[in-house]
């Protein structure tokens, strides 16, 4: 009798994902912004039960409407385990996200940052160290308040250079570096 796996839990999940955030994205400083918020415990980790696209907008627009209600909450991680976890559905999606966004009148409101096991960056190789920046466990939306980014980027020099100091940051680590950090939070990176 073959055998299926089941879908993580969502304690599991969460739990590698903060991993993630802590040890990738702040502890590499990919984003001066993050550290501040975690800290504060104003992150919201929402893990999506969702099976199929049309499961996962339900829960982006609950989770929209829940960040313009609860000013406690800064940012969301919407973790998507069980869907999109291929890449080129992942971002056809996002089309679909940012119309509900213009929909739900959120746009210059609220903006979605993406993040995916396989991210790939436009005209880059597979393996290339830069993709790292946005790659995570899980496949994610991370929504985030305009007015808040915008306020931090006010208030942190040259914003513009952060993305190419990531890359130069994770290509000065090298492919086995890179493997090892992410492998410690659960994540399958490839190797040369």
């Amino acid at each position: 009798m073959p055998q299926t796996s089941l879908p993580p839990s969502q304690e599991g999940v969460t739990k590698q994902v903060k991993l993630w955030l802590e040890t990738i994205v702040v502890g590499l400083n990919l984003c001066p912004f993050a550290k501040r918020e975690l800290v504060k415990d104003r992150i919201r980790f929402f893990v999506s039960a969702a099976t199929n696209e049309e499961m996962l907008l339900s829960d982006l627009e609950a989770e929209l409407e829940r960040l313009d209600r609860d000013t406690s909450i800064e940012t969301t991680l919407i973790i998507h385990p069980q869907v999109l976890a291929d890449f080129f559905d992942y971002q056809q999606f996002l089309i679909w996200a940012g119309q509900v966004l213009k929909r739900m009148g959120f746009r210059g409101v609220f903006q979605i940052a993406s993040f995916h096991p396989d991210y790939q960056f436009l005209n880059s190789l597979k393996q290339a160290p830069g993709n790292y920046t946005n790659r995570s466990p899980y496949p994610m939306l991370h929504l985030l308040r305009e007015d808040s980014l915008a306020n931090a980027i006010a208030n942190y020099p040259d914003t513009r250079k952060i993305p190419e100091r990531n890359i130069a940051h994770l290509e000065s680590l090298g492919h086995e570096q890179l493997h090892a950090l992410f492998s410690t939070v659960g994540q399958h990176s490839e190797t040369p």
